[in-house]
């Protein structure tokens, strides 16, 4: 049986943006219908750790007033940083200093976190939204998978990269960014991977070299989360069947020969599956002309690599800030859209033209000169050092 509902907000998507905007919203005593593709929170994995910035994500969650839970989730250590370069001589090594700026959690702990801060009504699982369109009256209506339909007065975009909200508001598609991932995990390290928990450390880890390295995180259940990073033709991935692990590992590290064995097990001593992640953007400065009832946020809006560290933390401060400015402007949406959207362009496309600057950084072919030099504001101090026979 198809159902015909209506909701003077709806969110589209249930990531750590539009809960956070949901969260705001019920603090302010608005009522918001969170639409969610997922069956349930538990449906899958929500990824690694992220590292939530003071004056972002940390304010988010304050505006959210759930910082202090948070604080309880923090990874000890998380904020220790090694880079090294493909023959895993160390460049830079630091520990977590402790003082919290950009803490390590773990993304799924986090997303759990506004699930629970939120009334169990309020998000509405199983609804995968399949078009959208703007009636004759200005409301909004989105059809399910199911062929159900809802309609609401406000719309707000939450839904990631491939957003079916956006082509209300831009014609903007995400771009390849020449660059892949492919991810897989080393669980319980410590004890069943000692050289790749070594190799990593008590943190993050980068391993550059030109057009290419390994990117890995301590998880705080003991498990080391590992991104192999390559630039490649989009369609790199197309012949390669990934349910073949040890065919779909040879694929992989054929982009790493010459690599230190101690970095080229992350790769190679995993038993979890390997999932390709081509990187997409948005075009830097990505931005819409006002249209009544219906905005974006988070990916959905401005879409970057990872390299500036600002994804999760954008989406966070996106959601806060819309939330504080429709309690703002109670009864002028309008306005309180005007002014959400007015500070988040120039703010997102700051942090976009860092992270596509920061990907060309990480990858060139003095790799990891620059982001020594970034993280330190100063000079390498293994530049001058003689490089390990190949």
């Amino acid at each position: 049986m198809t159902t015909h509902t209506h909701t003077p907000i709806a969110i589209v998507g249930a990531g750590l943006g539009g809960l956070t905007l949901a969260r705001v919203l019920h603090l302010h005593g608005i009522a918001a219908t969170v639409l969610e593709l997922d069956a349930s929170r538990h449906a899958r994995g929500q990824g690694g750790m992220l590292d939530i910035h003071e004056e972002s994500g940390q304010a988010a969650l304050r505006a959210a007033g759930l910082y202090e839970d948070f604080r309880r989730l923090v990874l000890p250590g998380g904020e220790a940083t090694r880079v090294l370069d493909r023959h895993a001589t160390v460049h830079l090594a630091e520990d977590d200093d402790g003082t919290g700026t950009r803490p390590e959690v773990d993304r799924g702990r986090l997303r759990d976190l506004l699930l629970d801060a939120l009334p169990a009504q309020a998000v509405r699982w199983g609804a995968r939204t399949t078009a959208v369109r703007t009636l004759a009256d200005g409301r909004h209506e989105l059809t399910l998978a199911d062929g159900g339909t809802v309609t609401a007065d406000l719309l707000i975009g939450a839904d990631g990269a491939w957003s079916k909200v956006r082509p209300l508001l831009s014609a903007a598609r995400p771009a390849y960014s020449g660059l892949s991932f492919v991810e897989t995990d080393l669980p319980d390290a410590d004890v069943r991977h000692p050289r790749s928990a070594a190799v990593v450390g008590g943190g993050m880890l980068f391993a550059l070299g030109a057009g290419r390295g390994f990117l890995a995180h301590r998880e705080s259940d003991g498990s080391v989360h590992v991104y192999a990073a390559f630039l490649a033709p989009e369609d790199w991935a197309a012949g390669i069947d990934f349910t073949d692990r040890g065919a779909a590992a040879q694929a992989v590290l054929a982009h790493f020969d010459g690599w230190d064995e101690s970095l080229t097990a992350l790769i190679g001593d995993s038993r979890h599956p390997l999932v390709p992640r081509p990187i997409h953007a948005l075009p830097v400065g990505h931005r819409w002309e006002r249209v009544p009832g219906v905005t974006l946020l988070g990916d959905a809006a401005h879409l970057m690599s990872p390299f500036a560290g600002e994804g999760a933390n954008l989406a966070m401060q996106d959601g806060a800030e819309l939330g504080l400015a429709l309690a703002d402007h109670p009864g002028d949406t309008e306005a309180a859209l005007d002014a959400y959207e007015k500070a988040m362009f120039p703010r997102s496309e700051s942090a976009a033209a860092e992270s596509a600057a920061n990907l060309v950084l990480c990858f060139a072919e003095d790799a990891p000169r620059g982001l020594v030099a970034l993280f330190t504001g100063g000079g390498d101090p293994a530049a001058d050092a003689p490089a390990p026979a190949v």
